[in-house]
Order: structure tokens, then sequence, then C-alpha cells
């Protein structure tokens, strides 16, 4: 087959592509990131940035070289386009079994609750809190996993936030445990809130309705990668550096917390990680992945700008005995640049096992016992 000058659409008296040499360039040019992307993805603290590209890139820069390598005849392209679009397709994020899980959902059971996720983006800081309150209230969930409750200072650093009053008064029906910048409120009993290794993760077990078998909830909230500043500055590769370190930590602090934990749990949040990123290779440890009952193929919750939602950083997961029957991304409306995560969780079956080994440190309900996050290198956003 030639490299360059075949026929493509059109009358076809003629007509030729030009410079069909460029199609092997560009396939062998992605080849070679694909490569390193498998190699150095997860192991190299540097490789944090070029893992930020948005997931499905993985398959559609292959998917389109594919057919340009066929309208020149290219079999060479053709061959190293189709492999990468084999190898990249794990990185895309994409779940082809949430075409077929997702519309094959029974409807919840009897006992089950509905828990929603957010990141509320420095919860409300530049928006209305009225509204914000209003949107909250208007979820109506019987348990709330809410990050970032803190304001950003804009200067890579944040501070925590004393909003309780308003909680109160909005939430009359649900107990609130707030630390390390991170809320969980629940209409259901708490059991006990729990330390955990991973210092930016709130561990609370909650009483499920009917028997009151416990389902212990971590809200979970993993470093974001990078601060936005220049990257020609030096500051801005010592904090990828020290930030991969300090996700590394969280990761391995949070693997031995859902370990430890003796009931069915369920992990949710911001983990600030994609598909792309090696540290889902963490995520996959922690527990079943709920995403494929969304029913979405390409699944997203984070976008860097209006109309650029083309990220999913926010993870639903369970381990054994926890249930999720439904799993929806809501539209925030504006008021964060994450999608809030709905899911309805039932428990499978008794858990015979006993927590008597446990440490168990019950935090009150205010922003005093709040365990801040180191502020240094602390991004704006996200």
């Amino acid at each position: 087959m030639r490299t360059a000058g075949v026929l493509v659409a059109g009358d076809g008296a003629g007509a030729v592509w030009p410079g069909g040499g460029w199609v092997l360039w560009a396939a062998g040019a992605w080849a070679v990131f694909l490569a390193a992307h498998l190699v150095l993805n997860g192991r190299w603290w540097f490789w944090l940035l070029p893992s930020l590209l948005p997931p499905p890139v993985f398959v559609a820069l292959p998917a389109l070289l594919l057919p340009l390598s066929w309208a020149t005849e290219d079999l060479t392209a053709a061959v190293v386009a189709g492999a990468a679009l084999l190898l990249g397709a794990r990185q895309s994020g994409l779940v082809p079994g949430a075409l077929v899980r997702g519309k094959h959902r029974p409807p919840p059971p009897d006992g089950a609750v509905r828990v929603v996720s957010w990141n509320t983006q420095h919860w409300c800081q530049s928006t209305d809190p009225g509204p914000f309150y209003a949107f909250l209230r208007g979820l109506d969930a019987d348990v709330y996993l809410l990050q970032e409750y803190h304001h950003d200072e804009f200067d890579g650093t944040y501070r925590l936030i004393d909003d309780e009053r308003r909680l109160r008064e909005t939430f009359p029906g649900h107990r609130a445990v707030i630390a390390r910048g991170l809320i969980t409120l629940s209409r259901l009993k708490v059991a006990a809130t729990v330390e955990t290794a991973a210092r930016r993760t709130l561990r609370v077990d909650l009483e499920m309705p009917g028997d009151g078998r416990i389902l212990a909830t971590f809200n979970v909230h993993i470093p974001v990668q990078l601060r936005l500043i220049s990257p020609l500055r030096a500051d801005f590769y010592r904090a990828v550096r020290s930030r991969a370190a300090d996700r590394a930590r969280e990761y391995r602090g949070l693997l031995g917390d859902v370990a430890g934990c003796p009931h069915p749990a369920l992990i949710a949040g911001d983990f600030n990680t994609t598909a792309a990123i090696g540290d889902a290779r963490r995520i996959a440890r922690l527990g079943s992945d709920a995403v494929a009952l969304s029913g979405r193929l390409c699944p997203t919750s984070w976008q860097a700008r209006p109309g650029l939602r083309w990220w999913r950083l926010d993870w639903v997961l369970t381990t054994p005995g926890a249930r999720v029957h439904r799993y929806r991304f809501r539209d925030p409306h504006g008021l964060s640049d994450h999608s809030v995560q709905e899911v309805s969780v039932s428990l499978a079956e008794p858990d015979p096992r006993t927590t008597t080994d446990f440490r168990i440190r019950h935090h009150d309900e205010g922003t005093h016992h709040a365990l801040p996050l180191p502020g240094k290198d602390r991004p704006a956003g996200q």
C-alpha cells in the first residue's frame, strides 16, 4: 500500500489525499506517548502532568487516525493506530457495561438510603449562600458526603469556616460530623466516627434503618496534583512532586483504613483521579466501582470551565455487603465545578462481625475539632 497520494471521497475522478505520510507519523508519535504513559504512569511523579489529559482522548485520537490510515492506504499506520486504540481503551474512562446495566436496574429495596457526594467548590465562597443551601436541601438525601467545607485564600492556602448555625437551620433532621474540611450530614443515627490514617478522609459509621446494621461511610478528598501557577516557575514542579508523595500517602492510608473496616463500606468523594491517572489502580483496590449503574458510556463529573466536562474525578465505591442500586450525576447548576453523585444504597446481608477491637473516636459536631489540611500549596479550585 502507498503512504501518500491516494483516492479520497468525492467524485472519484483523480482526487488524491495529499501528504498521506503524516498519518503514520501521527500514529507513531501517539504510540510512543502511549507506551511512555503505560510505563511511567503512577511510577514517576512528573507523569501526573501528562496523565491530566481528558481520558476520552485515549480512544478518540487513535479512532480518528484509524480511518485516516485506511483513507491513505497506509497499512502500517492502521496497525499502529489499531494497537494504540486497544491499549488505550482502559485509560479512556469509557464504561461499555453501563449501556446494559444502566437500563436494567430493579427498584431499590425497602430500607435503601439515598446518599449524595459533592465537592462544593469552597462552600459557596463565590456564590450566593441562599441558592447554595436551597440546592443542598433540594437534594433531599438521607446522607450527604460533602467536600471543601472551607474557603480559598487564592495563594495556595485555604481557611476553615464555621457555618454551623445555617447548617442546623437548613437540616434540622440531620446529624452533622465536621472534620478536616469535610462534612457528613445524616438522617441516620451516627454509631461512631472512626479515626483514619488517611488525613483527608472522614469515616462515619451509620445505623441503617430497620435492623440497625452498620454502614461505614468514607468521605474522601484526595489532594489535587498541581498549583494553578505558571509552569515556567520551579515552584510549579516542586508542588507537583510534593503532591505526588502526598497523594501516595493518602491512598496508602485509605487502603489500610478500608481493609481494616469490619463493616460494609461506601467510599465516595472527590478523588482528583481519572481512569488515565496511575492512582486509578489504587482506587480499584478499594472496592467495586458503581459507575456502570449510571447508564453513561462516558461518565464525567468535573469541568475545567463551562462546557468542558471531560473528566471524571468523583467516584463511588462499595465493599462486600454494601449494594448500590441507583447511580446518577446531577447538574450543580453553576454552584460548583463538580457534579453531584447520587446513589441508593442498601446492605446485602447481616454483618456478623463486631467492632470491639477498634479504637473509636467521637467528634463533636463542631469545627473546633476539625483537623486542617496542610495549607502549603493548596490550589485554587478543585
